[in-house]
């Protein structure tokens, strides 16, 4: 009978380098807007897979689609902004 032998050692060893750079952590936090409300809008999905849309249904699910799309509209202007020489928008 052959013994198996775990490689946690080496798939372990190299967890380190999986972690997210700082970078990519700021990426993510200038991205949590855009992220939070993308959520907002799912959950606004989500409460109408299993019924009928009421009228205050379809007023959450447009409020949410308005706050996305201003949310990925401001990060945009943001990193416009951010790649114009001197600062000009």
């Amino acid at each position: 009978m052959k013994h198996i032998v775990t490689v946690q050692d080496a798939v372990t060893a190299f967890a380190d380098f999986m972690e997210p750079t700082n970078a990519e952590l700021d990426a993510i936090e200038r991205e949590m807007p855009v992220i939070l409300a993308d959520v907002e809008l799912l959950d606004a999905h989500i409460v109408t897979l299993d019924r009928t849309p009421t009228e205050l249904d379809n007023r959450r699910i447009r409020r949410a689609r308005r706050r996305a799309l201003a949310a990925r509209v401001a990060l945009l202007n943001r990193a416009a902004g951010a790649s114009l020489p001197g600062g000009a928008a």
